[in-house]
Protein backbone atom coordinates (compact mmCIF):
# COMPACT_ATOMS: atom_id res chain seq x y z
CA UNK A 1 0.00 0.00 0.00
CA UNK A 2 1.90 3.06 -1.24
CA UNK A 3 2.30 6.22 0.81
CA UNK A 4 0.70 9.14 -1.02
CA UNK A 5 1.42 11.84 1.57
CA UNK A 6 2.99 12.46 4.97
CA UNK A 7 2.55 15.47 7.26
CA UNK A 8 2.84 16.17 10.99
CA UNK A 9 3.59 12.53 11.75
CA UNK A 10 0.53 11.34 9.81
CA UNK A 11 0.93 8.83 6.98
CA UNK A 12 -1.68 8.63 4.21
CA UNK A 13 -1.89 5.45 2.14
CA UNK A 14 -4.08 4.05 -0.62
CA UNK A 15 -4.41 0.40 -1.65
CA UNK A 16 -3.46 -0.38 -5.25
CA UNK A 17 -5.59 -3.31 -6.32
CA UNK A 18 -7.89 -3.87 -9.26
CA UNK A 19 -11.47 -3.73 -8.07
CA UNK A 20 -10.63 -2.22 -4.65
CA UNK A 21 -13.88 -1.94 -2.74
CA UNK A 22 -15.92 1.24 -2.79
CA UNK A 23 -16.45 3.87 -1.58
CA UNK A 24 -13.20 5.59 -2.55
CA UNK A 25 -11.13 5.92 0.62
CA UNK A 26 -7.71 6.47 2.12
CA UNK A 27 -6.00 4.97 5.14
CA UNK A 28 -4.54 7.43 7.68
CA UNK A 29 -2.01 6.36 10.32
CA UNK A 30 -0.73 8.30 13.31
CA UNK A 31 1.40 6.54 15.93
CA UNK A 32 -0.74 3.58 17.09
CA UNK A 33 -3.98 4.96 15.63
CA UNK A 34 -5.44 4.33 12.21
CA UNK A 35 -8.57 5.35 10.37
CA UNK A 36 -10.26 4.90 7.01
CA UNK A 37 -11.54 8.14 5.45
CA UNK A 38 -14.20 8.29 2.75
CA UNK A 39 -12.83 10.64 0.07
CA UNK A 40 -16.24 11.84 -1.14
CA UNK A 41 -17.74 12.69 2.26
CA UNK A 42 -14.46 13.51 4.06
CA UNK A 43 -15.61 11.45 7.05
CA UNK A 44 -13.95 8.70 9.04
CA UNK A 45 -15.75 5.43 8.34
CA UNK A 46 -13.54 3.07 10.37
CA UNK A 47 -11.11 3.44 13.26
CA UNK A 48 -10.11 6.71 14.89
CA UNK A 49 -7.32 9.23 15.23
CA UNK A 50 -6.63 11.71 18.03
CA UNK A 51 -8.70 14.91 17.75
CA UNK A 52 -6.05 17.20 16.29
CA UNK A 53 -4.92 14.60 13.74
CA UNK A 54 -8.53 13.90 12.76
CA UNK A 55 -9.03 17.58 11.94
CA UNK A 56 -5.79 17.71 9.94
CA UNK A 57 -6.59 14.58 7.92
CA UNK A 58 -10.17 15.64 7.16
CA UNK A 59 -9.05 19.14 6.13
CA UNK A 60 -6.30 17.68 3.90
CA UNK A 61 -8.82 15.26 2.34
CA UNK A 62 -11.23 18.12 1.58
CA UNK A 63 -8.46 20.25 0.03
CA UNK A 64 -7.19 17.39 -2.15
CA UNK A 65 -10.49 15.64 -2.92
CA UNK A 66 -10.16 15.85 -6.72
CA UNK A 67 -6.56 14.59 -6.68
CA UNK A 68 -7.53 11.77 -4.32
CA UNK A 69 -10.39 10.68 -6.57
CA UNK A 70 -8.02 10.68 -9.56
CA UNK A 71 -5.56 8.58 -7.54
CA UNK A 72 -8.42 6.24 -6.60
CA UNK A 73 -9.13 5.64 -10.30
CA UNK A 74 -5.48 4.76 -10.89
CA UNK A 75 -5.23 2.54 -7.82
CA UNK A 76 -8.46 0.69 -8.57
CA UNK A 77 -6.94 -0.29 -11.92
CA UNK A 78 -3.78 -1.58 -10.26
CA UNK A 79 -1.68 1.50 -11.09
CA UNK A 80 0.40 3.43 -8.58
CA UNK A 81 -1.24 6.64 -7.34
CA UNK A 82 0.60 9.94 -7.52
CA UNK A 83 2.03 11.59 -4.41
CA UNK A 84 -0.07 14.48 -3.09
CA UNK A 85 1.22 17.65 -1.46
CA UNK A 86 1.23 17.48 2.36
CA UNK A 87 -0.25 20.09 4.69
CA UNK A 88 2.26 22.80 5.52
Amino acid sequence: MPIISMFYGIIIRMYCAPGEHNPPHIHAYYQNSKAVVDIRTCEITEGELPGKQTKLVLAWTEIHKEELLADWELASHGELPFKIEPLK
